[in-house]
């Protein structure tokens, strides 16, 4: 591949690295079990300090992220935690307030910290003023801010949508008689981006933040805001796993009519203008379909979304021959103006150990380090944070309490573990009783020993090789803006990938397997080992034989 671009060149949304945070989860500062965004602003320091690169081999303070992107933390009844709005421009109190909104993009910016926030314009709460007014009659003004239909003529459901939480997309209000339409749960109603006094409200939610000095979005489902005219049925999914739940009705169809409509590009375009009308700012958008549509989402000429979100890695097998076509398969389909990007662990997703395992999870995280593009890390991954155990009676998740326990997400959002005290540090204690807070997911079991504390005094922790890792990237142009070319080095067990630049060559070598390897990859003479996955070797490469240990990746610099 040749993609390349000179480092002075790249934007802080392609240098960088952002890293997710779900701020009901992070740090709770009040005692009421609850994350918030005070929590946020007392752990900046451990996610940037401030401080310029390390000039030494010590392992550095904090981990060099350079923007964080929050989960909603709108006013919400919670029916969805946060992505059932109930007002745009405000914070739940749960969360703080504005003045703690405004001071935490401060605090951020003033340790060179981006602050993204997520925008959720397909879907309302159903008790967010606007649609309390479009429900209240056929005639308000409001009514057409939703999507309203009749009945078919016999008395059925507007069309065969299913819900993505299971059951139809319809629910039926009885004062004025007819369906409203929600792809998610039935108190999240779909607002209407067809209608432009809807589209221009959804604007000036963007211009409030972005007045507050918001530097970028993460925009929730922006592929499902424009539905087809006609609402027409879509066909089934041929290849629909017969294990569905039964009313896994979304499941059963392919969702020709209901997302990727050809419309939505020109939303896309509407707010990407209103974006660079306040400079250097970044929009990002959650998207699933096939990679020739996403591709799309870039824009005909770079004028979409800066960074559609590539989630390809999150369902592949995990091994190096799948990762590698990945890779490839998406550099060759990127115009030379779009920039590529990768996520490996998010709020939706099992976390990312206990898909891979522990071992391969320092593998993976050297990978995402390391390909061209910008990374999104989940918060709590640094730690090889595994799922959460999550009682059924304690599960909160709208999705696992309709489908089961195999689809609660709950597990992937239990509290950061921060030290090995009560509740893994995560909340304080209760000023009235003196006694420890109960968070509002339980505590991973194994927080006594991994944690921020433990793992910052143990010299070859998960945590110290993010934090080399995401240094030696921040230091090394080579892995900022270099291109990309996969090298065959023998075997198809481990994946070896060139990065070059005018300022040097870098080599990564990950071998996927349980089992030592011994590669030859040419051209590496007068090499230097700087980082394993181990974290306990460096060391000159003198020839093109490389030996890697089982699980282990490194990162060579050619001279």
């Amino acid at each position: 591949m040749t993609h390349q671009q000179s480092n002075q060149n790249l934007h802080w949304w392609q240098r960088g690295v952002v890293y997710q945070i779900y701020p009901r989860s992070f740090k709770d500062t009040t005692g009421n079990g609850v994350g918030d965004l005070q929590g946020v602003i007392e752990k900046l320091d451990y996610l940037n300090d401030g401080s310029t690169d390390p000039t030494s081999n010590d392992i550095p303070k904090s981990l060099g992220i350079d923007a964080i992107w929050l989960s909603p933390f709108y006013p919400s009844p919670m029916a969805d935690f946060g992505y059932d709005v109930a007002d745009y421009c405000d914070i739940h109190p749960l969360f703080g307030s504005l003045e703690t909104f405004d001071l935490l993009v401060t605090e951020a910016h003033r340790r060179g910290i981006k602050i993204i926030i997520d925008y959720v314009p397909n879907h309302s709460s159903d008790q967010h003023p606007w649609f309390i007014e479009s429900r209240s009659s056929r005639d308000n003004p409001k009514r057409t801010w939703y999507i309203w239909r009749d009945p078919k003529p016999d008395g059925g459901l507007p069309n065969n949508w299913g819900s993505v939480f299971g059951g139809p997309a319809w629910t039926w209000d009885e004062k004025t008689g007819q369906y409203y339409f929600h792809q998610f749960l039935k108190e999240q109603p779909d607002l209407n981006w067809r209608n432009p006094e809807v589209r221009q409200a959804m604007l000036d939610v963007l211009r409030f933040w972005l007045d507050r000095g918001v530097d970028g979005f993460r925009m929730d489902v922006i592929g499902m805001i424009i539905k087809d005219t006609e609402l027409r049925d879509n066909p089934p999914n041929p290849d629909a796993s017969p294990d569905l739940h039964p009313d896994d009705i979304f499941g059963r169809h392919l969702h020709l009519y209901n997302e990727d409509q050809d419309e939505v590009h020109e939303v896309n375009r509407i707010i990407r203008r209103l974006l660079d009308e306040y400079g250097n700012h970044c929009a990002i958008g959650e998207l699933w379909c096939d990679l020739p549509r996403w591709v799309k989402y870039y824009g005909e000429n770079g004028d979409g979304l800066h960074l559609p979100f590539n989630f390809r890695l999150l369902s592949l097998p995990w091994n190096a021959e799948a990762i590698r076509q990945s890779v490839e398969q998406m550099e060759a389909a990127l115009p030379t103006f779009a920039w590529p990007n990768y996520v490996l662990g998010s709020h939706d997703a099992q976390r990312l150990a206990t898909r891979i395992g522990s071992e391969q999870a320092r593998v993976a995280a050297m990978l995402m380090l390391t390909l061209r593009g910008t990374p999104t890390l989940y918060y709590g991954d640094e730690l090889g944070m595994e799922n959460g155990v999550i009682p059924i009676e304690k599960m909160h998740d709208p999705q696992g309490l309709h489908f089961g326990p195999d689809r609660n997400r709950d597990v992937c959002r239990t509290p950061m573990q921060w030290t090995d005290g009560p509740s893994a540090g995560f909340s304080t204690t209760d000023s009235s009783t003196s006694e420890p807070v109960e968070p509002w997911l339980p505590v991973s079991a194994d927080f006594e020993s991994r944690n921020v504390d433990a793992q910052s005094a143990e010299p070859t922790s998960m945590l110290n090789l993010y934090r080399r890792l995401l240094w030696y990237r921040r230091a090394t142009p080579t892995l900022q803006a270099g291109r990309y070319m996969s090298v065959d080095a023998g075997g198809d067990d481990c994946f070896v990938y060139l990065r070059e630049h005018p300022t040097g060559k870098c080599v990564m070598a990950l071998n996927f397997t349980d089992q030592s390897r011994t590669l030859s990859i040419p051209n590496i003479k007068n090499g230097s080992l700087v980082i394993s996955t181990y974290l306990d070797r460096t060391e000159t490469v003198s020839n093109s034989n490389l030996s890697l240990r089982p699980n282990e990746g490194v990162i060579i610099r050619i001279e």
